[in-house]
């Protein structure tokens, strides 16, 4: 199957886009209920699955219908730790459109201040060729 050359979907798809997301860390966000660690904080996966949820919040809402957007690469640190109770938010910016690839500047916070950074990268593909891709790595039967 030839690679998709489509670029991203709408005009509307530039850098400067802004997408946020927000989350309440409860215990079920802590890094041993997640399996990252022994001290009851904000856990890292926890904070890069949120995001991942700004980054879609940025830019899945300007895709075609059959659309979507599948992360592909994150450079993450996560720089302060963050209790239990305290809400949690991240801000992902669209720093730059390379056809279908998307890149992106995120920052997450809590009350405090900063608490983690990133980059990352997603691409605009095509649900129906995607799943019809996948289909092709299950397993038999």
């Amino acid at each position: 199957m030839p690679p998709e050359k489509a670029s991203p979907s709408d005009a509307t798809l530039q850098p400067g886009l802004v997408g946020r997301a927000t989350a309440n860390v409860t215990g079920a966000l802590t890094a041993p209920a997640l399996g990252s660690g022994s001290i009851a904080v904000y856990a890292t996966p926890a904070m890069i699955a949120l995001m991942e949820q700004a980054a879609v919040a940025c830019a899945d809402c300007h895709l075609k219908p059959g659309e979507a957007t599948v992360g592909v690469a994150l450079d993450v640190k996560h720089t302060a730790a963050t209790p239990p109770g305290l809400d949690v938010s991240a801000e992902a910016t669209l720093t730059a459109v390379d056809g279908r690839k998307l890149s992106f500047s995120i920052v997450a916070r809590d009350a405090a201040g900063p608490i983690g950074e990133a980059t990352h990268t997603r691409l605009v593909v095509d649900i129906g060729r995607f799943e019809a891709r996948l289909a092709g790595r299950r397993p038999p039967g």
